[in-house]
């Protein structure tokens, strides 16, 4: 059994995408995960599953567009995936909370760089299937577009190092 995290899009407890998070674990349980445990209430889950990253994808996307009556985008990484992503922060000596992964279910298009629009100061990096920005003035200032990074999902630094730590630990 493996250890994953689940990042929702555009989820939070008040406001357009409300979900609590009370259901949302309640949803990974009916859906047969194990050790479910929510961070924050901002559509961060971890459990254990027996099925693959693309059928947890599929099973959850499936069950939130049904509570929600639209699509709700899921972003699914293993344990080791997210330990690698905050052991790769390109901005290792920058504020945690002002550096961000953006989180996608595919590797960054080649041109990714080519089509970012109103950057001032932020720093950008691509991994592996994330996209990495610094926001040395912060995230509220920025006037950054990444077309990239529409349909993925961001959590800053602080947030990724707690899931990993948290999936890990869940790995054993």
């Amino acid at each position: 059994m493996g250890s994953f995290v689940a990042l929702l899009r555009a989820v939070n407890v008040g406001g357009t995408g409300k979900l609590p998070m009370s259901e949302l674990k309640q949803m990974c349980e009916e859906l047969g995960f194990s050790a479910v445990r929510i961070y924050i209430a901002s559509g961060n889950v971890v459990f254990a599953s027996r099925k693959s990253e693309a059928a947890i994808k599929s099973a959850l996307e499936t069950r939130l567009a049904a509570y929600a009556g639209k699509p709700v985008g899921v972003i699914v990484r293993s344990a080791a995936e997210m330990v690698q992503v905050a052991a790769s922060n390109p901005f290792p000596k920058a504020k945690p909370n002002f550096t961000v992964a953006i989180f996608l279910d595919h590797a960054p298009p080649a041109d990714t760089l080519a089509g970012v629009r109103g950057r001032k100061d932020e720093e950008i990096r691509l991994g592996r299937r994330e996209i990495y920005v610094h926001y040395p003035s912060g995230m509220g200032k920025s006037k950054l577009v990444i077309a990239a990074a529409k349909s993925g999902t961001a959590r800053n630094m602080n947030t990724i190092v707690t899931l990993a730590a948290m999936a890990a630990e869940a790995t054993g």
